[in-house]
């Protein structure tokens, strides 16, 4: 049994295991990365592992995806971030098999997505069950949210949280707006979600893996960049438990 390991640091204690898995935490783990880090199809990351001289077929990198993406994310999460005093949220219309459902998504003021969640409704008790989540994950309530126009969050943020300031205007949302962007991109690359779970676990991982690898300054030197991107990897590798 392979165990993966993270220093006390990173507040990762549940150990991941890769038991009776045939290739090595190293590739499930970087085959992981680049399906959920790129723009990248199934059948693309078997191509480039592939050109690695590693032979694995989509449809594995699909399980291992299914089944460490999940785990990965949570100890993604585990790492402490300052507190987020401006809420950012938005919702986005997703077709799966024909019906539509609506994914609504919280970021803080970097456009660090805090949460997000599927759902059948765009109504007041759709923005209250985003609100309450969000509340229990953050331990706390925002100085203030941003929305757009939709009454069913100032509705929900009346019941939920009456003090909190709320200011409504499109204008004033691009950050929650453009955070659907991502997610965009790799819907048209995949052809679009099969199930609402399969949506909700996917862009749970997503998400998570986008917040750890996307600079929250886009203004940073080329030096800053680079060490950020250095200190990303090995936070990568110890959510996965490949470190060397």
């Amino acid at each position: 049994m392979v165990r993966g390991f993270c220093p006390k640091s990173c507040g990762m204690t549940q150990l991941i295991s890769y038991k009776r898995h045939r290739f090595p935490p190293q590739i499930i783990a970087h085959a992981v990365w680049l399906y959920f880090r790129f723009p990248l199809s199934l059948r693309l990351v078997e191509e480039m592992l592939l050109e690695r001289g590693i032979v694995v077929s989509y449809e594995t990198i699909r399980r291992w995806g299914k089944k460490f993406g999940p785990a990965y994310a949570r100890r993604l999460r585990r790492k402490q971030r300052s507190p987020h005093d401006v809420w950012h949220l938005d919702e986005v219309v997703i077709s799966i098999a024909g019906k539509k459902h609506w994914l609504w998504r919280a970021v803080d003021q970097d456009g660090y997505v805090l949460d997000e969640i599927v759902q059948s409704r765009r109504d007041t008790k759709a923005a209250k069950r985003l609100l309450t989540r969000l509340m229990k994950k953050q331990g706390s309530v925002p100085k203030r949210i941003i929305t757009d126009k939709l009454s069913s969050y100032g509705a929900a943020r009346r019941q939920v949280m009456p003090t909190v300031e709320h200011r409504s205007h499109k204008g004033l949302n691009n950050r929650a707006e453009n955070s659907h962007r991502p997610l965009r991109k790799r819907e048209r690359m995949m052809q679009g979600f099969r199930s609402v779970g399969s949506l909700q676990r996917f862009t749970s991982v997503f998400s998570a893996v986008r917040n750890l690898f996307v600079p929250p300054n886009s203004h940073k030197s080329a030096r800053a960049t680079h060490l950020h991107r250095l200190q990303t990897m090995a936070e990568w590798k110890a959510a996965a438990g490949v470190l060397a």
